[in-house]
């Protein structure tokens, strides 16, 4: 079978309605307001490393703590509200960083449009992603914060892979057909995505021929993304189902 069936069989395989119950996007899905979506998955694509349980799990609990309306939350808190944050921890993200997360998404929408404007102006320099991501991380820091807390958004001026929030746009930006991708950030072509490139993407990437570098980073999301525009031009990071599928989920060989 040559690579794209393959890719395609793959796709059609976990692109389906019940990967959502065991995927990080089920807590984004528990949102019908564009603005609460943007906002539940932002959160969880940041914390999402570690056991998917665990990353789910938590993801619930820091929506939970915004009494299930984040947008809402985000513009009226107040310090008192604030409070159950300081002891929210997954993993090295910490109470510090949920505050500053909080106080920053606040600076956004109350001063910069919402989430979606601020990628879309970065993506408007020259009509790339990696422009809007540098541009975001930019915005983001702008309130005063903690050294420690810039490790929690990837810094691709430093080769940094991206993959949360690759997998945050793909989530926004992505239509599909299935309901698992939100596709509600229409403004940015889906043909300009970039692979949200971890373990096991890469791992399959490399035994298809689809990825030589060996290390995960930016120049390896560029090359592997290249390579899957070649099979699909149009929606390059639809395979990241497959891939991710056959690298999680198979003990896949080929």
């Amino acid at each position: 079978m040559d690579i794209f069936n393959l890719l395609e069989l793959k796709y059609n395989i976990y692109n389906k309605p019940e990967f959502i119950t065991t995927d990080p996007i089920q807590v984004p899905h528990l949102f019908s307001k564009s603005e609460d979506i943007e906002i539940a998955a932002f959160l969880i694509s940041t914390i999402a490393w570690g056991q998917r349980k665990t990353i789910i799990n938590n993801g619930k609990k820091m929506v939970e703590m915004m009494g299930m309306k984040p947008y809402e939350f985000i513009i009226n808190f107040t310090d008192n509200e604030l409070k159950p944050f300081l002891n929210f921890k997954h993993r090295t993200f910490n109470g510090d960083d949920s505050l500053f997360f909080i106080y920053s998404l606040k600076n956004i929408y109350k001063n910069h449009g919402g989430l979606k404007q601020v990628f879309l102006k970065g993506y408007s320099i020259d009509n790339s992603i990696y422009s809007a991501l540098r541009y975001f991380r930019k915005v983001f820091f702008t309130p005063e914060h903690l050294k420690r807390t810039e490790k929690h958004v990837s810094n691709v001026s430093k080769n940094s892979s991206a993959k949360r929030l690759n997998m945050f746009l793909r989530w926004m930006v992505r239509k599909d057909e299935c309901g698992i991708d939100f596709g509600i950030w229409d403004e940015i072509p889906t043909s300009k995505l970039f692979i949200p490139l971890d373990i096991h993407t890469g791992t399959i990437a490399r035994k298809l021929g689809l990825l030589k570098r060996k290390q995960n980073d930016w120049k390896a999301v560029e090359e592997l993304t290249k390579n899957l525009i070649q099979l699909n031009p149009d929606d390059p990071v639809k395979y990241d189902f497959a891939l991710f599928g056959m690298g999680a989920f198979e003990d896949f060989e080929y």
